[in-house]
């Protein structure tokens, strides 16, 4: 079986390779919420690219990254919105005539486009229409186990998948290999530990400090500093070789654990307040509106580590939860459990999301804050009730 997925996994690489040398312009798409290993993947992508001679664009769904990445490489490069405007194409057959004259004109707020034969006449079957080229090769989609990740770029990826292939990197054990071509490594603790040797297949040399740092700070996040159940021998191994490489390690700690917002240690502080606690089902849980948000003024990616922070210091707790509502009615849940015994990608699974065995997130739309509030803690303790035995 480990034979067999190591070969699927090189087959994978060396299509990718192959798709990507093809490629003249690439897009890259990270998942959202946007995190430490999907900012890491993209723009560790995107600076390989540039290096390949190949025109990349990364692009998220995310208004308002955490200032906490500030400090990545080339972070200025990542845009909001999808270029995915296409020339709309009229087409007149004229064969055994001359070319007619055309020119427009507007009115009415309307284009109006005349053509006038030089002979002749011209039929409704002599003109069709299409569509002019996608801008894009190929897509690659890094740390995104499910298109509905995308945000509000979902739509229009799913067009583009259709018209372009799609390279999907991913470490999430709930992917659910989306694209034409799935580099996906459920037991990889980071999408930038999938990525790494990608970077190294495609030429010598490519490989400098800014790459690894962006590879490294995507590995340290996602172990939050190697503490999470999902560090493996190979991510210290992994993480060894960056820092060879010139991965600035003290930079990225510095950054992302010893320097926080004062917004960000109000929202820890509010979150702790807000915390409820039910010792039979062995369930913690928070909530944090877009009031706690506005009065605080913080965003919800101020957030970020706060669940892991409390799962270093809920006791007796095997399951813990945060919901945060975010403007336009989105509801953002996190999960984590504290025995590998719970496979939190699951408990995720049950409102629509997914991840890892014991991080996994959900995304809900068109019910109140309270109503997901209501619904994810009763079945999580329907879930206990039943494991449990009580």
């Amino acid at each position: 079986m480990a034979k067999m997925f190591y070969n699927y996994m090189m087959q994978a690489q060396t299509d990718t390779i192959n798709l990507i040398k093809r490629s003249k312009n690439v897009l890259i798409l990270p998942s959202s919420p946007i995190d430490g290993d999907s900012l890491g993947s993209a723009l560790a992508l995107y600076l390989t690219l540039k290096k390949l001679g190949i025109q990349a664009t990364v692009v998220t769904a995310e208004e308002n990254i955490s200032e906490t990445y500030n400090f990545l490489p080339q972070i200025s490069a990542i845009t909001h919105e999808m270029d995915f405007l296409r020339d709309m194409v009229v087409t007149v057959d004229f064969r055994g005539s001359a070319a007619p004259d055309v020119k427009h004109e507007i009115q009415n707020n309307k284009l109006n486009i005349i053509i006038t034969p030089k002979e002749g006449g011209i039929s409704r079957d002599n003109i069709s229409f299409s569509r002019g080229p996608v801008p894009y090769d190929c897509v690659i989609v890094v740390d995104t186990a499910d298109i509905s990740q995308l945000g509000k770029l979902q739509e229009n990826f799913t067009e583009l998948s259709y018209l372009v292939p799609v390279i999907n990197i991913d470490h999430h054990i709930s992917n659910g290999t989306f694209g034409k071509i799935n580099l996906v490594d459920a037991m990889a603790a980071s999408t930038t530990m999938i990525i790494l040797p990608l970077i190294e297949a495609l030429g010598a040399n490519l490989m400098d400090a800014d790459i690894a740092t962006l590879l490294l700070a995507g590995l340290i996040t996602d172990t939050n500093s190697f503490q999470n159940p999902n560090t493996t021998p190979q991510a210290f191994a992994v993480s060894a070789q960056l820092i060879g490489y010139g991965a600035r390690q003290q930079e990225i700690i510095k950054n992302i654990y010893k320097t926080k917002k004062l917004a960000t240690l109000r929202l820890w502080g509010r979150t702790l307040t807000k915390l409820q606690y039910d010792e039979k089902h062995r369930l913690v849980w928070s909530v944090l509106t877009t009031k706690d948000f506005a009065e605080i003024g913080g965003v919800p990616d101020d957030t970020e580590g706060v669940v892991d922070e409390l799962m270093s210091n809920a006791p007796n707790t095997e399951i813990i939860l945060l919901l945060k509502e975010k403007d336009g009615g989105e509801i953002s849940g996190s999960i984590r459990t504290l025995t590998p015994a719970i496979d939190a990608s699951k408990l995720a699974g049950l409102f629509g999301g997914g991840g890892h065995m014991q991080a996994a997130g959900f995304k809900v739309h068109g019910k109140t804050v309270a109503e997901v509030e209501k619904e994810a803690v009763e079945k999580l303790k329907e879930f206990q009730k039943t494991r449990l035995g009580i």
